[in-house]
């Protein structure tokens, strides 16, 4: 019995002496697997909170809060119940503008969050006298009416025009991302009316009202804000019934922006698309017929700000492109502003035509099999024809060679009526082109910089001339392209001619007009484009080569441009 109890004392040591051991051996591991040791934060409830209000004394409605409070972190100011708080940081401000006419008193709330999620607030009322204005020609362009007695008017989206939804980077104003084609977005964007109304007392009200469905067509950036456990596919924007969390209804005002610019703000409400624009929308057009705005987005998700284009129209009516040149038949181009007759032989003159050299396999080409060249066998002008010559030849690797000359930085306008009187290369593969291109294109690329293809004919579809626009929405095989049959184009001179408006682009062939497309402000064909005229070889358009092409050439008698 005592060997027993000396053995049980002597384990009891063991574990004891083994505790501590064990103990370290975990602390030390635990210290090898962190940098430090973690520590939780005190808890301190931010105190003293108090707000100072200033209100300006114009009857504009423009109010500036600046919290104070001892040992904030950050302060959220709800200037209207329900509405998204401004987050500022100590010290800062946060300004607001009511938008309802009158005497009355309103609430500010003010939350100041401490460290580890405390929270202090404080709720003031406010008096404000508020007299609103708006000029009663915009008012009367935007809400109906006179401007001066109670009116009320109804936009829609412009979606039988292109252009009429976009967005780009803020470094320009126009849509260079992405421009809609008419009837190309879901339904529930065009459901969507705007509703803009005043009562003649300096009150100007807004409300969007939605389709059916109840239904708004969010950016899929945007859609996590709402719907945080929904997995959004990238670039994918979704219908979503968001009426439980969004404003629909609001006070509007128009102000004066930078640069003489008018700036249209619907407080906590939003133009239909959502993509978080804060309710400021710049008026970058506004008739009787016509609105188009342009937003600044701030992604939920972090992305770059966007700069976002809208066009609306009067729910009872269309609109015209905004000119009335659109639909006028009695537009004439009477002043002739350049013309290249080539009548001097030999080169193109080096004043006005560059040479595009190479295939083109370094970003302009369209796997075409030819070598651009220079020389008089592909380029030359003679007995009042320049001819571009495509020929069989095997040249610098290619099996075949031709010309493309241009008038980049030499030659470059906007709008007018452009004349090419031509006769056309034959043979399956021959490509002949006569266009324009963006002046931009060295700095945005193809297709933002935009392309106007006054002509175009493959030889394996003899006698069938195109005639396209190609813009960041509409390019490649996707062009908006036309087409009319002409016979004996490669035996005959015939006139191929444009009309370029800001309204519209019109294709002729002979002054018969056979394709239409429609331009406006948001489309990249409204500021300088220049020359091109090349004969290609097979490629994308061009097609199969006939086995027994040889050569033949495109001749040019002049290129005359009106406006």
């Amino acid at each position: 019995m005592g060997r027993l109890v000396l053995n049980t004392k002597i384990e009891e040591m063991k574990k004891v002496l083994l505790i501590p051991f064990t103990m370290m051996c975990l602390l030390f591991l635990a210290i090898s697997c962190q940098d430090e040791e973690p520590s939780l934060q005190n808890i301190i409830f931010p105190t003293e909170l108090s707000i100072q209000t200033e209100i300006a004394g114009d009857q504009s409605g423009n109010v500036v809060v600046t919290p104070k409070a001892e040992n904030a972190i950050n302060f959220h100011v709800i200037f209207t119940p329900g509405a998204v708080p401004v987050v500022i940081n100590p010290g800062q401000s946060a300004s607001f503008r009511f938008t309802t006419s009158g005497q009355y008193s309103a609430p500010i709330t003010v939350v100041a969050y401490g460290v580890g999620g405390t929270s202090s607030n404080i709720t003031e009322f406010i008096d404000l006298d508020v007299r609103l204005s708006i000029a009663p020609e915009i008012l009367a362009n935007i809400a109906g009416g006179d401007g001066l007695s109670a009116s009320s008017k109804r936009w829609v989206w412009d979606q039988t025009n292109s252009g009429h939804f976009g967005v780009g980077p803020l470094n320009n104003d126009f849509p260079e991302f992405f421009s809609a084609s008419p009837n190309s977005l879901n339904p529930c964007l065009y459901d969507d009316v705007l509703v803009f109304s005043y009562d003649g007392n300096s009150n100007f009200s807004y409300e969007l009202e939605l389709g059916a469905a109840n239904q708004v067509f969010i950016n899929w950036t945007e859609v996590n804000r709402f719907f945080p456990d929904a997995s959004p596919q990238q670039f994918i924007d979704e219908c979503r019934d968001i009426t439980d969390q969004a404003s629909f209804t609001s006070n509007f005002i128009i102000t004066e922006g930078e640069n003489n610019s008018s700036i249209l703000d619907v407080g906590n409400s939003f133009l239909s698309y959502w993509a978080i624009i804060s309710g400021q929308y710049q008026i970058t057009e506004l008739s009787e017929d016509r609105m188009v705005v342009r937003g600044i987005s701030q992604p939920f998700n972090g992305d770059d700000p966007l700069a976002w284009y809208s066009t609306f129209v009067p729910e009872n009516g269309s609109s015209d492109g905004g000119n009335d040149s659109a639909n006028s038949d009695d537009i004439t181009f009477e002043t002739l502003v350049w013309s290249e007759e080539f009548d001097q032989d030999g080169a193109p003159d080096p004043s006005t035509w560059n040479y595009d050299i190479g295939t083109g396999d370094n970003g302009w080409g369209n796997g075409e099999s030819q070598y651009y060249t220079d020389r008089a066998e592909n380029v030359i002008i003679e007995n009042g024809l320049l001819q571009i010559t495509a020929k069989r030849e095997n040249f610098n690797g290619s099996g075949f060679t031709s010309s493309r000359i241009q008038s980049s930085q030499k030659f470059d306008f906007t709008f007018g009526r452009v004349e090419v009187r031509a006769k056309l290369p034959s043979g399956g593969g021959t490509w002949p082109a006569i266009w324009l291109l963006g002046s931009n294109f060295s700095q945005v690329g193809w297709p933002t910089c935009g392309e106007i293809d006054i002509m175009e004919h493959v030889g394996n579809q003899q006698d069938l001339i195109f005639g396209s626009t190609h813009d960041p929405n509409n390019f490649a095989g996707n062009a908006r392209t036309g087409s009319t049959q002409v016979t004996g184009v490669s035996d005959d001179f015939h006139i191929y001619a444009i009309e370029w408006l800001d309204s519209e682009i019109r294709f002729f062939v002979d002054d018969q007009m056979y394709h239409t497309v429609d331009n406006n402000a948001s489309l990249p064909f409204n500021k300088d484009f220049f020359f091109i005229m090349n004969v290609a070889i097979g490629g994308t358009f061009g097609g199969n080569i006939d086995p027994a092409f040889t050569q033949s050439s495109m001749e040019v008698d002049y290129i005359r441009v009106y406006q």
